[in-house]
């Protein structure tokens, strides 16, 4: 049974769910890597920025009509919020996971890397480049701009 003291500290200093922040930083994740601001998004699902930004940081928990509401107009499936989700917030249970259509966690998305706002705008910029010609010369000079494996 927890204190009272417990229960004083958790009333004043209420913390989001590590899973409502995992999911909330997929929903930024994907809403960034589609270029769309909080205020588009919050358009579509009939929010405000505010409350984009609440889901965002987990400090609002997304209900299930909610979820699949976000999915739709970030054109992901359902699972994708839950991808990548450590293993001390039921991650390991990848068997779990694909057998309800959830795709596997890969290590390469576990690299803080991928999650950069740099990194997004890197990769959204390049896409944009519409020659395909011009695409290939940028990604050959950056490759040739790192160092060897």
């Amino acid at each position: 049974m927890p204190s009272d003291d417990n229960l004083e500290r958790t009333a004043r200093e209420p913390r989001p769910s590590p899973i409502d922040v995992h999911v909330g930083t997929r929903v930024r994740l994907r809403r960034t890597l589609l270029g769309m601001s909080q205020e588009k998004l919050g358009e579509a699902l009939g929010l405000t920025f505010q409350q984009v930004q609440k889901y965002e940081r987990g400090v609002n928990r997304i209900g299930a009509s909610r979820l699949f509401d976000l999915a739709r107009v970030l054109d992901v499936p359902i699972g994708f919020f839950f991808d990548d989700m450590p293993d001390a917030m039921g991650g390991s249970m990848n068997g779990v996971r694909r057998a309800m259509g959830f795709a596997d966690s890969q290590d390469a998305f576990e690299d803080d890397t991928l999650h950069r706002r740099e990194t997004l705008e890197l990769v959204r910029a390049y896409y944009r480049i519409t020659d395909p010609s011009v695409r290939k010369r940028v990604f050959d000079l950056i490759k040739s701009l790192t160092p060897p494996d």
